[in-house]
């Protein structure tokens, strides 16, 4: 784990991650910190995202852009409608 832990730090520099224990249900609790110390994400995230490489690539994608909402430099409505962009190719808005 502390390889993954390291890996999960480098993809989210200038933040920093702990992973707790696992729990009853085999999930971690994934905590992400800000350079101060003060937390900005908590995620359970299971064993099976933190040893695959697409799901841990898709986790990390998912804590940027969480972080961005966290921090105000993406609404929640952009990504709705980026996503509907996706699901309609060739539409105009």
């Amino acid at each position: 784990m502390e390889r993954i832990c390291k890996l999960l730090n480098d993809a989210l520099t200038p933040y920093q991650t702990q992973l707790g224990e696992t729990d009853a249900s085999g999930n971690r609790q994934l905590t992400v910190l800000d350079q101060h110390g003060d937390l900005m994400l908590r995620r359970a995230v299971s064993q099976c995202q933190l040893q695959d490489q697409r799901l841990l690539v898709d986790l990390v994608d998912g804590l940027h852009r969480d972080l961005q909402i966290a921090e105000g430099r993406l609404q929640p409505c952009v990504i709705a409608a980026l996503r509907h962009r996706r699901a309609f190719p060739g539409t105009f808005a």
